[in-house]
């Protein structure tokens, strides 16, 4: 498994060189260049532009602002943010933690609800249950985030008075974990209603192939009790399409976190990425779309893994 795991990084490499090249030149190509903060600033002479774009090194051909740029971002410098004027790098790696929390938590509520759900939904098949998750599934992944979140804050928010209606913390100063989960859930489950609306159709579909093969049959003509039959027998092998989903989307939740964290005012990266675009801070964009990208593709390389992990007849040689 090593030498597998060594020979898909080795692939990847091409794979983010290419994908650094896209994104390079695409951000050139946006509407004002690297530069559209400044070209949009009101008072700003071609002079003043010319000096801007000299001491960014911008004036330069593109490639060889490409060729500077992955060199530094190797060594970790992604430049620095024109609006705070700080590494970009850093301004990144300080707003991860958040986003990982509410993206942890968004998986947790996604992945135990969807596979109670799917499961559910495959063993009483067109049953009430089965028809109820189905039209929950359909409202789930039909309902925009944007919509979803705005009327949970106008609900549970607003009218009920259950939850805060943003941030991560009480401005009062009460910052313990109590208060941070009294915050963190909403965000988490208007993040997560979408991602397990999906894979509960997944699993559902994956389950009901499972349980009608000979070999769960012949498990039952055993005497197998049936719960050994769901858990043990059927949900293995009902796993194995389902991984792959899980993983990538698991991966994309970092991206899907942008409107939520809009939404809900936390600070993350995702809400960080929504006031770069905004205010067409180039490295900011830059930085966090690179390493989405690099998440992304090691999320292929995990979900490679686990599906020869689960099924024993997928070799790594």
């Amino acid at each position: 498994m090593g030498v597998f795991v060594l020979r898909r990084l080795g692939q990847s490499v091409p794979v983010l060189f290419g994908i650094s090249v896209l994104l390079f030149f695409l951000m050139h190509a946006m509407p004002g260049g690297p530069l559209a903060m400044f070209v949009h600033q009101p008072g700003m002479t071609h002079k003043e532009l010319a000096q801007i774009a000299a001491s960014y090194g911008i004036n330069r051909p593109v490639y060889v602002q490409y060729v500077d740029w992955l060199v530094n971002a190797l060594h970790g410098n992604f430049g620095y943010s024109y609006i705070y004027e700080v590494p970009a790098g850093q301004m990144m790696l300080e707003r991860i933690p958040a986003t990982l929390e509410l993206m942890g938590a968004a998986f947790l509520i996604a992945f135990v609800t969807a596979f109670l759900l799917g499961i559910l939904s495959a063993v009483r098949q067109y049953s009430f249950m089965d028809y109820f998750v189905t039209v929950v599934s359909y409202f789930g992944m039909s309902l925009p985030t944007f919509f979803l979140g705005i009327v949970a804050i106008i609900v549970f928010s607003v009218h009920l008075q259950w939850f805060p209606s943003g941030g991560m913390a009480s401005a009062t100063g009460s910052s313990g974990l109590l208060d941070r989960l009294h915050h963190l859930v909403l965000p988490a489950c208007v993040l997560g209603f979408y991602t397990l609306a999906q894979w509960s159709r997944y699993i559902r579909s994956s389950m009901l192939e499972v349980i009608h093969a000979d070999y769960i049959r012949t498990a039952r003509a055993k005497g197998v009790s049936e719960r050994s039959v769901i858990w043990r027998h059927a949900l293995r092998n009902a796993l194995l399409p389902v991984v792959t989903v899980i993983v990538l989307d698991a991966a994309f939740l970092a991206g899907g976190a942008l409107i939520t964290e809009t939404i809900f005012a936390w600070p993350g990266m995702g809400r960080l990425f929504y006031q770069a675009i905004s205010q067409s801070d180039y490295p900011i964009m830059m930085v966090i779309v690179s390493f989405l990208s690099v998440v992304i593709v090691l999320a292929n390389i995990v979900a490679d893994v686990l599906y020869g992990l689960l099924d024993p007849r997928v070799s790594y040689n």
